[in-house]
């Protein structure tokens, strides 16, 4: 049976930091699919169409990594996709107590979801798609922060 590894956020934008969870995810996984959530609390800086052609972009020549969107519960598209593994990652021991917490409400909405958490590389810990996102709308750079120029995604977006 082939192991489908979710990797759910809004990456609003996709980090360094988020790339080595799933490069470091692809080699336990048979498929990793990054999903792309629509989390009702927040407005987006980078619209999600966007950044899905930029993610995909990244992992175009790793057939075995995915992108795509969806909305409702992270547990029920864990579900329609066949995913049976949460790949999630862990900066903090702030991230553990918050990542905990859903992966215990996921496991009860589909109770064949299994969290796995993976530990942030160090140099990598410090960086969160809304430190970025405030460092970039006040003109500083954050080119150190993702994997592809802002201007891929923020010019384009409009």
């Amino acid at each position: 049976m082939k192991r489908i590894a979710l990797f759910p956020g809004s990456f609003d934008p996709f980090t360094n930091g988020h790339l080595d969870v799933v490069l470091r995810g692809a080699s336990l996984f048979d498929e990793v699919i990054i999903a792309i959530g629509n989390n009702s609390s927040k407005q987006r800086y980078i619209p999600v169409e966007r950044m899905i052609d930029v993610i995909a972009d990244l992992f175009k020549d790793n057939p075995n990594i995915t992108v795509q969107a969806y909305k409702g519960l992270t547990a029920e598209f864990a579900r329609t996709v066949g995913a049976k593994f949460l790949l999630r990652g862990l900066r903090n021991t702030t991230d553990f107590e918050y990542e905990n917490t859903i992966a215990q409400a996921n496991r009860h909405v589909n109770n064949e979801l299994e969290t796995v958490f993976l530990i942030t590389s160090p140099p990598l810990a410090a960086i969160s798609s809304s430190i970025i996102r405030e460092i970039h709308r006040f003109g500083g750079n954050v080119d150190d922060f993702i994997p592809f120029p802002i201007s891929a995604i923020v010019d384009s977006a409009g």
